[in-house]
């Protein structure tokens, strides 16, 4: 019995492995992947990964590359993450939504410290004209924030690298509120995220819903992929569907909330969509008794407009970090066309 559980221990660890190398699209040395691991609340020295490492190397999951211990994913390893028990997949997303909340140090007043962001790479051939697409959302302020930030092929986002042939594009998560109510003290319950029906320009109700506990996937990422938006025709005639996110906050805290999205919107950042009355249901969803509900809005809508007008892309929801004084607004990207 011991055995088996260590053997399961072991498997998860080497699961975390292989997604971080993943994610970071290049090689990655023992000590860059304990650290991230440790972000990821796994504690690992730096001598027990590069074990680890060499028992996945033997296994054909990772390979060396160059003269140093820097490790690459395998094509057997991402078959293994494809592969991997529904157990480990099952609420990923809820983790990792936790996780970059806690690392937001945004600091609303300064104008500065690090907020979560959504990457999304564009083929470079196509990227002016996904940002004309884009525009639509950003115009009628269907966005977490109209600042943002791009990066070339080759240049970084965070620990990311922006693959060859491509532009790659942040958009500001709505995390980055979860983050920054965080820190002052005001807990916040993730509940899932939807496809939010707008009638006459008002929120009316989710017609879909993926709930973040029981899910491996990101719900815009799917929502998105199976074309389920209409965020052209909620900018054009305020009816369609949008992308959403369903929170819950204490009652006792509703005063402290309210203030503190004051303080995000006057650092160019919204996204609440609507604040909801004690126990109340908001948007025809129910809420806990002495809560309130708050329905954010997608930060991957102007991109799930991009993807309406047939302009393919890759979304990395929930992906990265990034220093807040590197975002630019959305118009003077569009103008510069990068």
């Amino acid at each position: 019995m011991l055995h088996t559980t260590n053997q399961e221990h072991i498997e998860r660890k080497n699961l975390l492995i292989l997604r971080i190398l993943r994610e970071a699209e290049q090689p990655l040395g023992a000590r860059i992947i304990a650290r991230r691991m440790e972000e990821a609340g796994i504690a690992m020295s730096e001598r027990t990964v590069r074990y680890h490492l060499k028992l996945m190397d033997e296994r054909g999951l990772t390979r060396l590359v160059g003269h140093r211990d820097g490790r690459a994913i395998a094509p057997l390893g991402m078959e293994e993450l494809e592969n991997a028990r529904v157990r480990d997949k099952l609420g990923f997303v809820i983790s990792r939504i936790e996780n970059l909340a806690f690392r937001t140090t945004f600091d609303p007043s300064k104008g500065r410290g690090l907020l979560p962001v959504n990457i999304t790479l564009f083929p470079e051939e196509r990227f002016k004209e996904a940002l004309d697409a884009m525009g639509q959302a950003f115009d009628a302020g269907i966005c977490v924030s109209e600042l943002v930030s791009v990066r070339k092929a080759g240049e970084r986002f965070g620990d990311m690298i922006v693959p060859k042939g491509k532009f790659g594009f942040a958009t500001v998560c709505s995390i980055v509120i979860n983050g920054v109510l965080l820190k002052t003290g005001v807990p916040m319950d993730s509940k899932f995220g939807g496809i939010l029906q707008v009638r006459n320009g008002q929120p009316l109700r989710f017609t879909d819903m993926i709930f973040y506990s029981g899910s491996s996937l990101d719900p815009s990422e799917a929502f998105i992929r199976a074309k389920m938006t209409s965020v052209r025709e909620v900018a054009r005639k305020e009816e369609g569907k949008i992308l959403a996110n369903f929170r819950e906050v204490p009652v006792v805290c509703r005063g402290l909330v309210k203030k503190t999205i004051l303080k995000i919107q006057k650092a160019g950042i919204g996204g609440v969509i609507l604040m909801g009355e004690p126990s109340e249901p908001a948007c025809q969803v129910p809420v806990d008794m002495n809560k309130i509900g708050l329905i954010l809005m997608g930060g991957l809508n102007p991109v799930a407009c991009a993807e309406e007008a047939g302009i393919e892309s890759e979304n990395r929801a929930m992906s990265n970090m990034i220093e807040y004084q590197e975002l630019r607004h959305f118009t003077d990207v569009r103008k510069k066309g990068f």
